[in-house]
């Protein structure tokens, strides 16, 4: 006689979850809504309306509108996520910072740029007390910061950005990580712009260096890099 396993409500939204984790890896995101959606119904019958897995749902289904291309949507998730957070969670956790990156994306991706560079502020804001000083997310927020001067022609602060980026990536990566190399095409487009060729031209061959090591020998970022250069 086969004994079956009783299945609860935590069960069945984990279960939901996994599927939509595993539709969004292969881009299926309708179907990835389908699945994130019908786990946070669960979620909002059966835990408190300020339980931290709601926040979570909220931000999975925001992720997949943002890449959809959905941006209202994404953003109306990202931030019901970001409610719920402030009430469950401590004042500096960092899944705030998360939140706030998240917001700061789509605002990004709208061409709202004030709005993405607030949202992406306080995230670093966040991150600076509740992590190391070195740590890789660190680096990634202030190359957010860099990206949104630069589309603002704002060239100065994204070189300023994108340089300290670059520190604390020398500091929390192996020596020829390709997250190096992008800083370096980073900078390198940053003084393109400024129409300081020759710093420019610097950055992108050491970009280029790294990328020779890092990556598979026809790896298009090389070719991206030989573009540059």
């Amino acid at each position: 006689m086969l004994l079956e396993e009783a299945i609860d409500d935590s069960d069945t939204y984990n279960c939901y979850d996994c599927l939509g984790m595993i539709k969004y890896n292969l881009a299926q995101y309708n179907e990835t809504i389908e699945f994130y959606q019908k786990s946070l119904d669960i979620k909002e019958k059966t835990l408190s309306s300020n339980h931290p897995h709601l926040a979570t749902s909220y931000n999975n289904i925001g992720n997949v509108y943002a890449e959809m291309g959905e941006y209202s949507k994404a953003l109306s998730s990202h931030e019901r996520s970001l409610e719920i957070r402030k009430i469950a969670l401590p004042p500096n956790h960092p899944a705030f910072a998360q939140s706030y990156i998240n917001i700061g994306s789509v605002y990004y991706n709208m061409g709202e740029y004030s709005k993405a560079l607030s949202s992406y502020e306080r995230s670093l804001e966040i991150q600076k007390i509740a992590l190391p000083p070195n740590h890789p997310d660190l680096a990634a927020s202030y190359g957010n910061i860099g990206a949104v001067y630069d589309d603002m022609g704002e060239y100065s602060k994204a070189l300023s950005s994108y340089e300290r980026s670059l520190e604390i990536k020398k500091i929390a990566l192996p020596p020829n990580h390709p997250d190096l190399a992008s800083s370096y095409n980073n900078i390198g487009s940053v003084y393109d712009n400024m129409g300081e060729h020759s710093k420019a031209l610097s950055s992108y061959e050491r970009s280029l260096e790294i990328r020779k090591i890092a990556l598979p020998p026809n790896h298009p970022d090389l070719a991206a890099s030989y573009g540059n250069i």
